[in-house]
């Protein structure tokens, strides 16, 4: 059992259960941590002269309190004043009477992970930027009802605890629940020796905000005539990197060393680059001025996550001529001879964010995005949805 120190919590699942256990096998389940017993039969006596261990077994105990140790400081960072010590370490406490502020408090949820980018973490060698794209694909999700993130906690699944490597991954997400604001409260480590490789691992996450019942972003608020904002991403985010692994890698034969010059670095630079983290920045707009609903440009792209927030009988129209993708959004693209229709229901062309406002809020709007060195642009708008099927679509051509 590893505990991370005051206040949140953080636990190590030694192994876990074979999906066709032996008979010779028995699992006792304490609190977190499963340990599985070997019960010696004649047959397994006869295999080995010399006792069993956990270290035999590929589990490092003393790596995995190693890597608790290593991340402390940055645990401590993401400190929030609701968040208390937990009894016994086994939970991470947030004192819910903080929300007493709040006329009728509507507690948000959100889980997510960042897919295929950490195997190019994995060959990179750099982990704690996926763990910024963690935080920001789960919390920019929360606050697109206007919530404010309180707290997270993570999950990260390793063949072999490497200290270092979980370590800098766990710093990770501690920078980006800064950035968002929230607490990172808890987490929890899994070595699985022989169901994962040692160098391979993965990640996930779930977070919890809150926002006032009448203060409720989304479809309902919509009318006819808003604006729609977009907000510029800082490249690929955390989404459609099965498709542009296959166009660099299985189609180009590129390395993640090469330099490219449309980039002004290396591959695996453009590629690893982190996920820009709205959160505050889309708070900062709800204080402002008046926002009728956010939408997270993630899986889906564009079109497809926009329509979510629109309502039946309208319909947001989406220029493209308002702004230029960049550089590895053509590059996939043409590399890979991807159709614009697949482009843009894979990746989000060069916008994380979108917010829908009165008309007469924009000026407003743009002023705040602009003051916090947000990159925004009126996109679109909203029309009646007239013969469209969809709740948003694309028009006219992206600006060169």
């Amino acid at each position: 059992m590893r505990v991370a120190p005051t206040p949140p919590t953080r636990s190590v699942v030694r192994d876990q259960v074979p999906s066709s256990p032996s008979p010779n096998l028995v699992t006792v389940t304490t609190h977190t941590t499963l340990t599985t017993l070997v019960i010696p039969t004649e047959r397994s006596q006869a295999m080995s002269e010399t006792g069993a261990s956990y270290a035999a077994a590929g589990v490092d105990i003393e790596a995995g309190d190693r890597a608790v140790e290593l991340m402390k400081e940055w645990v401590k960072k993401t400190r929030r004043p609701e968040v208390l010590g937990g009894i016994g370490g086994f939970a991470g406490l947030f004192d819910a009477s903080a929300l007493k502020r709040y006329q009728r408090p509507l507690l948000a949820s959100a889980t997510d992970g960042v897919g295929t980018k950490v195997d190019l973490a994995r060959r990179m060698g750099v982990y704690d930027t996926i763990g910024h794209d963690l935080v920001a694909m789960v919390m920019d999700d929360i606050v697109v009802c206007g919530a404010e993130p309180l707290f997270m906690t993570d999950y990260i699944c390793v063949g072999k605890v490497h200290p270092e490597r979980v370590a800098a991954i766990v710093k990770g997400i501690a920078e980006g629940c800064v950035l968002a604001g929230c607490a990172l409260v808890g987490g929890e480590t899994a070595e699985h020796p022989g169901l994962l490789g040692p160098d391979d691992f993965d990640v996930a996450g779930a977070g919890t905000g809150v926002v006032e019942a009448d203060g409720l972003l989304g479809a309902e608020r919509i009318r006819t005539g808003d604006a729609v904002i977009a907000m510029a991403s800082s490249g690929l985010h955390s989404n459609g990197y099965s498709l542009v692994r296959h166009v660099v890698f299985d189609r180009l034969g590129w390395t993640l060393d090469r330099e490219v010059p449309e980039f002004g670095r290396t591959l695996g630079e453009e590629l690893l680059e982190p996920t820009r983290i709205y959160s505050l920045d889309c708070l900062a707009l709800t204080r402002t001025t008046e926002v009728r609903a956010f939408s997270h440009i993630t899986g889906g792209g564009l079109s497809a996550n926009l329509a979510r927030v629109i309502p039946d009988g309208l319909h947001a129209v989406v220029d493209r001529s308002t702004w230029t993708p960049g550089a590895v959004f053509d590059l996939v693209g043409t590399a890979g001879r991807v159709e614009r229709a697949e482009l843009e229901s894979t990746l989000n062309m060069g916008v994380g964010m979108m917010a829908v406002v009165p008309r007469e809020s924009v000026g407003a709007a743009l002023t705040t995005l602009a003051d916090r060195g947000v990159d925004a642009w009126v996109a679109g708008e909203v029309t009646d949805r007239g013969e469209h099927s969809t709740g948003a679509g694309m028009v006219g051509d992206y600006a060169s």
